[in-house]
């Protein structure tokens, strides 16, 4: 019996230590070149950071259907869309979770999700999950605000989107409008790094 247990707790914590290597990997840091992806979107397309020739960087934003914290943020996204796709940095979403462990960020879901939204931007599928170890995200929402150069997109914020998930109206300090804002005038970013508040990605 007692080497049952041992063997119990044996295959226990190799499975957490191979969770925490999936979920903790460490991912991308402030100044680090992001590679680029071809993941499919909701209308069955191909995109990539390449495909946006005209863009000074990127909002990529991990997020999915089923986090409360992620549809809490929404319309935050949304705006960040609206404000800032004209002015060079257009939102990539990317939904990280694995769809056998939450069937409500299947494909069809996230195209349900993004028309009854009204999503005017990328809302693209991690097939395989590869893309966001990558990264390094680990919650949904996760932001990762990137600037195209001659060396390619580097990393200039990572964490959360505001100071606030539970109510937009009581938000003080706009950390990605404020990242973007400091790039467009060609300023350094006061705050670079954040811890990102929301549901851990699903493996």
């Amino acid at each position: 019996m007692n080497t049952l247990k041992l063997l119990a707790v044996m295959v226990l914590t190799l499975t957490l230590s191979a969770f925490t290597a999936i979920t903790d990997e460490d991912g991308y840091k402030i100044g680090d070149v992001a590679t680029d992806f071809s993941l499919e979107n909701i209308d069955g397309k191909m995109v990539s950071l390449s495909d946006f020739k005209d863009a000074k960087g990127f909002i990529v934003v991990f997020t999915c259907n089923t986090c409360p914290y992620a549809v809490a943020y929404e319309d935050r996204v949304e705006a960040l869309n609206k404000k800032y796709a004209d002015k060079g940095y257009p939102v990539i979403a990317i939904m990280p979770n694995n769809t056998d462990v939450k069937p409500g960020d299947n494909m069809e879901a996230m195209k349900a999700r993004a028309k009854a939204k009204g999503f005017t931007f990328p809302y693209l599928m991690d097939k395989g999950q590869k893309i966001y170890p990558q990264y390094g995200a680990t919650k949904t929402p996760h932001v990762y605000l990137l600037e195209k150069t001659k060396k390619g997109n580097v990393v200039k914020y990572i964490g959360a989107i505001d100071d606030n998930y539970k109510d937009a109206s009581e938000v003080k300090t706009k950390y990605v409008e404020n990242a973007v804002d400091a790039l467009l005038k060609g300023k350094e970013i006061e705050v670079k790094e954040t811890r990102a508040i929301g549901c851990t990605i699903k493996v």
